[in-house]
């Protein structure tokens, strides 16, 4: 009876894999996002009555991560997902030990995400260990690695682990290369450059209180004429508390103490999102957990017919 119910269930999960593939080939994001969920749940119970042993969990992790980019690049609220499933735990050890050049996708998606900027510690936190795992451990170039070849992570690297403002902007123009030539993130290029070069831009804000056009159009990786529109824009948009030199041609930068209402909305900001993950893995759970109980109940109904 155990054999019998380890093999409808693997049957099972392999349906469910292709109903995945199917979905993703018909474009229906909603249908396999919902699929996603139950595969995940599915694959970190240890694949049902089956089980699967870590080394195939880790299999099935990977494949999960690399097939799910089709629906978080693609569905509405994908950039959210994509942070949620790569930052948790069991699936960001997937990343780091099987597939490390996923993090480009998982930077993309943190650095265009402005509600989620409270997960740009943890990005930086990954992107260092690996980087500095690819240095020391390996003893190569960083650059010789998945990872640390990556201009993506790269620049996040350079930008808040080592604080290289020349190097960040000496891989922007990587960056915009390799974005506009990824199938999944093509269409996310401007956004990205957009908000990279605003990460540039108030970092090197923090260090100066006066800053020349010409020498903040080099570090955006732009010309003199539309770095100076580029800071306007921000001005007028109240993104900038500063004020354009003409004169001197240069940026002035205003001084605003740091406001602690501002502190904790943006640690705060990402609860929703993260509580309503919560909700639907636990709702995910319940669900599943009430197939398992149905399952038997009618296998035992079915044993006590056949006695009969």
């Amino acid at each position: 009876a155990a054999a019998t119910a380890a093999a409808s269930s693997k049957r099972a999960t392999d349906a469910l894999w292709g109903k995945f593939a199917s979905e993703i080939l018909l474009k229906n994001w909603e249908a396999a996002l919902a699929d996603l969920h139950r595969l995940r749940a599915i694959v970190d119970e240890g694949g049902g009555a089956s089980r699967a042993t870590p080394l195939e969990q880790l299999q099935q992790r990977s494949w999960l991560l690399h097939w799910s980019l089709f629906v978080f690049f693609n569905h509405d609220k994908g950039h959210d997902g994509i942070i949620d499933l790569f930052l948790s735990d069991k699936y960001l050890q997937a990343i780091q030990t099987n597939c490390p050049w996923l993090l480009r996708y998982l930077a993309t998606a943190v650095v265009i995400n402005k509600r989620r900027r409270s997960t740009l510690k943890d990005l930086v936190k990954v992107v260092t260990q690996e980087h500095r795992q690819d240095t020391v451990v390996v003893g190569a170039p960083a650059a010789s690695s998945a990872a640390g070849g990556d201009p993506v992570t790269r620049f996040i690297d350079c930008l808040y682990a080592r604080f290289d403002l020349d190097g960040a902007q000496a891989t922007l123009r990587d960056c915009e290369r390799a974005l506009r030539a990824d199938y999944f993130l093509c269409n996310c290029a401007d956004a990205f450059m957009e908000d990279a070069r605003m990460f540039v831009f108030e970092t090197y804000c923090r260090l100066h209180t006066t800053i020349d056009i010409p020498s903040l159009a080099t570090k955006l990786a732009m010309d003199d004429e539309r770095a100076e529109k580029w800071v306007v824009d921000l001005i007028r948009g109240a993104l900038l508390d500063a004020k354009i030199d003409s004169s001197h041609n240069c940026v002035v930068m205003g001084t605003r103490a740091p406001d602690v209402y501002t502190h904790v909305i943006e640690k705060t900001r990402d609860l929703l999102v993260r509580s309503n993950a919560l909700i639907n893995n636990i709702e995910h759970k319940v669900l599943a957990n009430d197939r398992k109980v149905q399952a038997a109940a009618l296998a035992s109904g079915g044993g006590v017919n056949d006695r009969d």
